[in-house]
C-alpha cells in the first residue's frame, strides 16, 4: 500500500501549539500524542506515544520566539519519528527562523539558514513545507523537495473586504519592490516604494518615496517586523506625503522587546495585520497600542497543503 493510500498524522512541538490545534481542527483529526519534556539543565526530551510505523507524518513547529530551543525540539521530535519507522517525515515550518542569515555579507560570517536546512535533513526530514521565506534562494538550500507556501491569498481576502476607498500598495523597502508589485498587479492599485536606509541592527532612515500616496489609503506590505524600525520610519514618511492612512500586513510577527517598545510610542498605522505564523511575544498587550492590530490565521492554509502533500496533489494550486 502506498503512502497516500495510509491515513497520516499530526504532531506538534511546543513552538506554536496553538496554530497546530488550529490545524488540526481544519484536518478534522486530533493531534497525534507526543510527550516533550526540557530537564533542569535544558537538554530535550520526547517520546512518541502512538505507532508511527510506514505513516506518513507532519510536525508543525515555528521557528520562534525561541529559534535555538524550537529547532531543538523539531530536531528531536524527527529523529524519534525516524527511529519509529515513520515511513515519510514532513518538517511543517510556519515560520523559518535564522532566514535573514542567508549569505556572507562580512568576513568569517556563517551562513546559517544554510546550516538550518542541513540540520532539518540530518535530523530525518523528507520534506519541507514553510511559508514566505525572508530570501527565495533559500529554497536552493535544501536537498530534499521544498514547498512553499505564501501568505498572500488569505491577506488579499482581507485587504478585499476592507473596501479602500483610494487604495494604493506600498513597499517598506525596495528589497520588497518584486512582492509589492505581485500584491498591485492583484488588486489593480498603483504602486510606490520607500527608499530607506538601516543605520543599525534595529534602526532605519526612511529618506525618499518613490510614487504618489498623497490621500491615498496605502497598503503597505512586508514579509516580516522584528523591531518595527522599517514600518516605523516608512509609515512616518508615508504620513509626510500626504497618505489618507497606513495600513501594513507582514505574514510573520517576531516581535522584540525593543521592537514593542516602538510600535507603542512611534508607530504612525493605522492598523497592522499579521499572520499566527508566530504566537504573539508573551508580555505583550495589544490594547496598549496606538493602533489596530489584527491576527489572520493561515491554519486553513497550512491544512489544505498539508492534504495535498499527503494525497499527492499540487499545491501550487492554491495560489491560481
Amino acid at each position: 500500500m502506498s503512502i497516500s493510500n495510509k491515513d497520516f498524522m499530526v504532531f506538534s512541538g511546543t513552538a506554536n501549539l496553538p496554530l497546530a490545534e488550529k490545524v488540526a481542527e481544519y484536518l478534522g483529526k486530533p493531534l497525534s500524542k507526543i510527550d516533550i519534556k526540557h530537564f533542569p539543565d535544558g537538554e530535550t526530551f520526547c517520546q512518541v506515544q502512538e505507532t508511527v510505523r510506514g505513516r506518513d507524518v507532519f510536525v508543525i513547529q515555528s521557528g520562534s520566539p525561541q529559534p535555538n530551543e524550537a529547532y531543538m525540539e523539531l530536531f528531536v521530535i524527527m529523529d524519534a519519528l525516524r527511529r519509529g519507522s515513520a515511513a515519510r517525515i514532513t518538517a511543517v515550518i510556519p515560520y523559518y527562523g535564522y532566514a535573514r542569515q542567508d549569505r556572507k555579507d562580512q568576513p568569517r560570517v556563517p551562513i546559517s539558514a544554510r546550516l538550518i536546512a542541513n540540520l532539518i535533513t540530518a535530523a530525518g526530514a523528507d520534506r519541507v513545507l514553510t511559508m514566505d521565506l525572508h530570501a527565495n534562494q533559500i529554497q536552493g538550500f535544501f536537498d530534499i523537495p521544498l514547498d512553499h507556501l505564501h501568505a498572500e491569498p488569505v491577506i488579499l481576502k482581507y485587504i478585499r473586504d476592507m473596501k479602500f476607498a483610494k487604495p494604493i500598495v506600498v513597499s517598506p523597502d525596495t528589497g520588497g519592490a518584486k512582492t509589492a508589485y505581485g500584491y498591485s498587479r492583484k488588486l489593480g492599485t498603483g504602486l510606490a516604494i520607500v527608499a530607506k536606509q538601516r543605520t543599525g541592527d534595529s534602526t532605519v532612515d526612511a529618506f525618499s518615496v518613490v510614487g504618489d500616496v498623497k490621500d491615498c489609503d496605502v497598503i503597505m506590505v512586508d514579509d516580516m517586523t522584528a523591531t518595527g524600525g522599517t514600518l516605523s520610519a516608512a509609515a512616518k514618511m508615508l504620513r509626510e506625503n500626504g497618505a489618507k492612512s497606513v495600513h501594513a500586513f507582514v505574514s510573520h510577527f517576531p516581535l522584540t522587546p525593543k521592537g514593542m517598545e516602538r510600535l507603542m510610542k512611534e508607530s504612525e498605522l493605522d492598523e497592522l495585520v499579521v499572520t499566527d505564523s508566530i504566537p504573539i511575544r508573551e508580555g505583550f498587550d495589544p490594547s496598549k497600542l496606538p493602533f489596530k492590530l489584527t491576527v489572520l490565521s493561515i491554519a486553513p492554509l497550512i491544512g489544505e497543503a498539508i492534504k495535498r502533500i499527503h494525497a499527492d496533489e499540487s499545491v501550487n494550486d492554491l495560489f491560481r
